[in-house]
């Protein structure tokens, strides 16, 4: 699991392969909606700013990969582990490998995308691993932008879209309980007791 903290996992690296869904890259905005447990979010997607990000995330919509997963991590100022602190729910497949390959890393620099209240990007290890996981911010984080402090090696994080409706959802699953002790220490506090189900991701 990618744990926004720039340390290593077992990870499938496949870094720069994309399976590219037709029509996703070279156009405007695309919305998708993503029905939880908690509610219903609608997300718009920058193809033409991060094209390898948004591509990505589109083709889990559209292969139906995403439906099952789940929001397991939720981190803020009261259970952060990192000096950079910052606000995300954390979601995805919560599972070591994913089931298309991993992308190149698209930075804020790159795209001129910021980690602001409500953007979502992608959650990665080293640069080229992100794959399934992805995390949606609460408030501005800076630290997660291309040259912030929360990841050592400087690249940030990719962000790749905004959530346009259902920002009430995203702050619902930000204060759930979350179970006190975790295997990785860098962890603990973070993860959901009942994780929040992703039932379906699909173009809206």
């Amino acid at each position: 699991m990618p744990s926004l903290n720039g340390r290593f996992d077992r990870r499938r690296v496949l870094a720069g392969l994309l399976i590219v869904p037709l029509g996703a890259a070279g156009r405007g905005p695309v919305r998708v909606r993503m029905s939880t447990g908690l509610g219903v979010l609608v997300i718009e997607l920058y193809p033409d700013k991060a094209p390898i990000s948004a591509a990505n995330f589109l083709a889990y919509a559209d292969r139906r990969l995403m439906d099952g997963g789940s929001f397991y991590r939720t981190v803020g100022p009261w259970n952060d582990n990192n000096p950079a602190t910052i606000s995300v729910i954390q979601g995805g497949l919560n599972r070591d490998d994913s089931p298309l390959p991993s992308i190149a890393h698209e930075t804020t620099r790159q795209t001129g995308l910021r980690h602001t209240d409500g953007v979502i990007s992608m959650a990665r290890d080293a640069p080229g691993t992100a794959g399934a996981e992805f995390f949606i911010c609460v408030g501005d984080n800076p630290a997660l932008d291309f040259g912030g402090a929360r990841n050592p090696d400087g690249q940030g994080f990719a962000a790749f879209g905004r959530v346009v409706e259902g920002m009430d959802v995203v702050r619902k699953i930000h204060r759930v309980p979350t179970v006190s002790s975790a295997s990785d220490p860098y962890l603990k506090g973070q993860m959901i007791t009942e994780p929040v189900r992703i039932q379906t991701l699909s173009r809206n």
